[in-house]
C-alpha cells in the first residue's frame, strides 16, 4: 500500500463538518481521568509534533470496547482482570463541537480515502496536523474505527475546553450492573471472557 498523501491544497479545501455534542463513550484505565488528551504518538490522529493533545472517544460502547480490547482479532477471550482495570465513561460536550467528518462523502471533501482508518498511525498524523491547522479551526475528527469499520470514533483536539465536557462514570464492564451490556458486546464480536 502506498503511503497516505495529503492533497497539496488541503488548507483551501472546504471540509465536510458535522456538529455533535455526544454523548460519546470511552474505556480508560481506572487510575486516569476520562478526559485524557494524549500527545505521545501512540494513536491514529496524534499530533506528529506533540504540541496538541487528542482525546479519543467512540459513538457507542461497542466502538470503545473493540478499539480497547479487540485489537488482535485472533484472540477469542477477554481477561476479566483487564475489564476490571478500565472504566467506561460517557462524555458529552455542553455545546456542539465542529468535527471534520472523514466518513462517507467527507473523505472526498478532504481529498483522502478510507485508508485513513486503517493506515499505520505514522501516516495519519500529518492529516491530524493539517485538520488541526485548517483555517476553519475544527474541534476534532469523526472517522471509522479500524477494528470495526461500522463503528465511529471521534478524535477531539485539546483546543476544546475541558470544562465544557461533562463526564458520567458507568463503572467497569465487569460490574454486575453492566453484565447485560458486556454480554451483548461479547456476543456481537463472537468473544468470551475468563
Amino acid at each position: 500500500m502506498a503511503a497516505l498523501r495529503l492533497p497539496p491544497d488541503f488548507e483551501r479545501k472546504r471540509l465536510h463538518v458535522v456538529r455533535r455534542s455526544g454523548p460519546w463513550q470511552r474505556l480508560h484505565p481506572e487510575e486516569y481521568s476520562a478526559l485524557y488528551f494524549g500527545k505521545d504518538l501512540k494513536n491514529r490522529f496524534d499530533d506528529p509534533r506533540s504540541k496538541y493533545g487528542v482525546l479519543y472517544v467512540a459513538e457507542d460502547e461497542f466502538g470503545a470496547f473493540v478499539e480497547t480490547f479487540l485489537r488482535n482479532p485472533s484472540l477469542t477471550l477477554v481477561a476479566k482482570d483487564e475489564l476490571v482495570k478500565r472504566r467506561l465513561s460517557e462524555i458529552e460536550a455542553s455545546a456542539d463541537l465542529s468535527l471534520v467528518d472523514l466518513t462517507g462523502k467527507g473523505l472526498q471533501h478532504a481529498g483522502v480515502t478510507g485508508e485513513i482508518s486503517t493506515a499505520p498511525h505514522d501516516e495519519t498524523w500529518a492529516l491530524s496536523r493539517a485538520i488541526h491547522d485548517h483555517p476553519s479551526r475544527p474541534d476534532g475528527i469523526r472517522y471509522r474505527l479500524k477494528h470495526d469499520l461500522e463503528r465511529i470514533g471521534i478524535a477531539i483536539f485539546d483546543r476544546v475546553e475541558v470544562v465544557g465536557l461533562g463526564v458520567r462514570s458507568k463503572g467497569s464492564l465487569a460490574d454486575p450492573s453492566n453484565a447485560a451490556l458486556l454480554g451483548k458486546i461479547l456476543e456481537e464480536y463472537g468473544k468470551d471472557y475468563i
